[in-house]
């Protein structure tokens, strides 16, 4: 099953998937997204590792996601990606042909993927718009992977001061 996390900054999105991962009975696999690029999120990642259970495994992708995702997909395996936003922004600087090229790569890859698949991200689209030209293109980049992911996932859940509420459900 695919499932589709979203939700505004500290909204508790990534803590919802962590329990929906949890609730799995499988092994869970954490995929990270973040690169540490100064003192700040330095501290934040190391929080974040500290705040997960021990027995998860870590896996640290910040570009080749579609592709670290088939490595460790399997039936007995829960996959927890947090987050596509962090994901897109690595993305965004690496250039617009890599941009196209994984995030087609991840959407073409997500439909074959054994096990439970979480994918996290934040919604960018509700707030005013950017008034600067790389801010407008991360947002509309944002909205529309965020539509071709919850198209491809069995449920979109959207979560707003922890409380999730449930967008899609198509599990069968």
């Amino acid at each position: 099953m695919k499932e589709f996390v979203l939700g505004g900054a500290r909204s508790g999105k990534s803590a919802f998937a962590q329990r929906r991962a949890l609730e799995s009975g499988l092994q869970v696999i954490y995929f990270a997204t973040a690169e540490v690029g100064d003192a700040e999120m330095a501290e934040r990642i190391a929080r974040h590792r500290a705040e997960r259970p021990a027995e998860w495994g870590l896996v640290e992708e910040p570009l080749d996601l579609a592709g670290a995702l088939r490595r460790y997909a399997a039936p007995t395996h829960c996959l927890l990606v947090d987050c596509l936003t962090l994901w897109l922004c690595n993305l965004l600087a690496a250039g617009e042909d890599r941009l196209h090229a994984e995030t087609t790569a991840l959407l073409t890859t997500l439909a074959d993927l054994p096990g439970q698949v979480l994918l996290v991200s934040n919604e960018v689209g509700q707030g005013i718009v950017p008034d600067n030209p790389l801010a407008r293109q991360f947002r509309d980049e944002a909205g529309r992977l965020h539509q071709a992911v919850a198209s491809r996932c069995d449920r979109v859940i959207f979560v707003v001061a922890g409380l999730p509420l449930t967008l899609k459900d198509h599990v069968a």
